[in-house]
């Protein structure tokens, strides 16, 4: 009689846990959203800490750039008439919500609360110089100025308004200039928006002339 022949069981297949820490797509369709792609749209400028541009927002919410840009002049329209506290504008190169201008002393008072937050005249002239100017050293802009402005400087550049650009060729000196942050705060799209300011300002080599007649 031969021996019973022993047959291996089947492998059971165990269930794998997914890995951890790997990012997971969330799929949705922004059509079958209570707002659609206008909710959609608006929800995301709600969480943004800087302004957003179109395309960015096409990519996320997976919708034509074009469809995008008409949605957001619709908003941009919707909020412009000071019905609501807030609006949505294109600064910086891209959209954000902002409060509305006609609630600025609300605001103002909000922020300040008592303390002097705005900056100084110094600091504001400092600011203007290099950006009609830049990319300027410190000394160049001394020079417009007539004083020491190191400590403005450090300033701004605590603030986020200005950043080191590079440095000069010949002399070493850092060269300055103004952030997209600074732009948001202004208002403004790109540099081409600033008033035509620069024509008053020194040129390049009268700077040079002010800042060597300024050195011992």
């Amino acid at each position: 009689m031969s021996e019973p022949t022993d047959h291996a069981d089947p492998p059971v297949e165990a269930d794998v846990p997914e890995p951890e820490g790997e990012d997971v797509q969330v799929a949705f369709d922004v059509g079958e959203l209570p707002g659609g792609a206008k909710g959609a749209i608006e929800a995301v400028l709600m969480v943004v800490e800087e302004p957003v541009t179109d395309v960015a927002l096409a990519s996320v919410l997976e919708l034509p750039v074009e469809e995008v840009r008409a949605v957001l002049a619709e908003i941009e329209d919707q909020y412009s008439g000071g019905e609501h506290g807030f609006t949505v504008r294109n600064v910086g190169g891209g959209w954000r919500f902002y409060s509305h201008a006609a609630y600025a002393p609300v605001v103002e008072r909000f922020v300040l609360d008592g303390q002097q937050a705005k900056l100084t005249r110094a600091s504001l002239e400092t600011l203007a110089v290099i950006a009609y100017r830049q990319p300027v050293s410190r000394a160049r802009v001394g020079a417009v100025r007539g004083v020491n402005v190191d400590g403005v400087v450090r300033t701004l550049l605590t603030r986020g308004l200005i950043t080191e650009v590079t440095k000069d060729e010949e002399s070493g000196a850092t060269l300055y200039g103004t952030t997209a942050y600074f732009l948001e705060r202004m208002g403004l799209n790109s540099l081409d928006d600033l008033p035509p300011l620069a024509p008053y300002l020194p040129d390049a080599a009268v700077l040079d002339d002010l800042v060597s007649e300024a050195r011992p």
